[in-house]
């Protein structure tokens, strides 16, 4: 098994998603995603607006930002049934993101802020690999990620979390989450064989695909354990 993260750029687009989606499949892979190129950059600028106290403004590139998803929706799924998934998902998320104009406005909302871009991202693709017949299974990172006091990825936590969910899943084609992003204390990444974890850097030069594994360290535990 591997850990492939893939940046914004990779997954630019509905048709980059669609290539991202045929370099993945055919092994039982972990897939780190970032947002979608331009995503953070908007989603920053909203934080901008809410620091200053300028809801119009956030409210602006918030709307502007959603109707460029709806657009990608069209693009990326054929399925009526899968569209109205895909809108549902983003109305969630873009909601989530408005509640932020109407209360006090901290690092800590910031943070949840941009978190969204990476949750979208992989909410989409897990989507479509579904709608492609694949068994694909989304695993939030929040739910196996966590900083220690030093702001570093606690790999004890992440272990026992980590084994947990994957072990749930032993049908799954593929596994996706997010990316790892110590400033802004969310998500992650990794690389992985057979049943091991290992620290790793790691560039797949695919042309026209910016395509990295970030590392933590983290051992999947079998009775015959190897660190690659």
């Amino acid at each position: 098994m591997k850990v492939l993260k893939f940046g914004g750029t990779s997954v630019g687009s509905a048709q980059r998603m669609k290539d991202v989606a045929k370099l993945i499949t055919g092994e039982r892979n972990i897939v780190v995603l970032s947002a979608m190129s331009g995503t953070t950059n908007s989603l920053v600028e909203i934080s901008d607006y809410l620091y200053k106290k300028n809801p119009d403004g956030a409210n602006e590139v918030i709307n502007k930002l959603a109707q460029k998803y709806y657009g990608h929706i069209e693009e990326l799924y054929s399925t009526d049934e899968y569209k109205q998934k895909a809108k549902e998902l983003i109305k969630h998320h873009f909601d989530h993101i408005r509640t932020f104009t109407k209360d006090l406005f901290t690092l800590f909302e910031e943070k949840v802020v941009l978190a969204q871009g990476e949750l979208i991202s992989t909410g989409m693709m897990n989507l479509y690999l579904n709608e492609c017949g694949i068994n694909s299974v989304l695993i939030p990172a929040l739910d196996y990620m966590r900083t220690d006091k030093n702001a570093e990825p606690d790999p004890v936590y992440i272990k026992e979390k980590l084994i947990k969910l994957l072990d749930g899943h032993k049908d799954a084609d593929l596994f996706i989450t997010q990316g790892f992003n110590k400033e802004r204390d969310v998500v992650v990444a990794a690389s992985v064989r057979d049943h091991s974890y290992r620290d790793v850097l790691h560039r797949l030069d695919n042309p026209g695909f910016e395509t990295n594994i970030i590392p933590f360290q983290v051992t999947y535990h079998t009775n015959d354990n190897h660190i690659f």
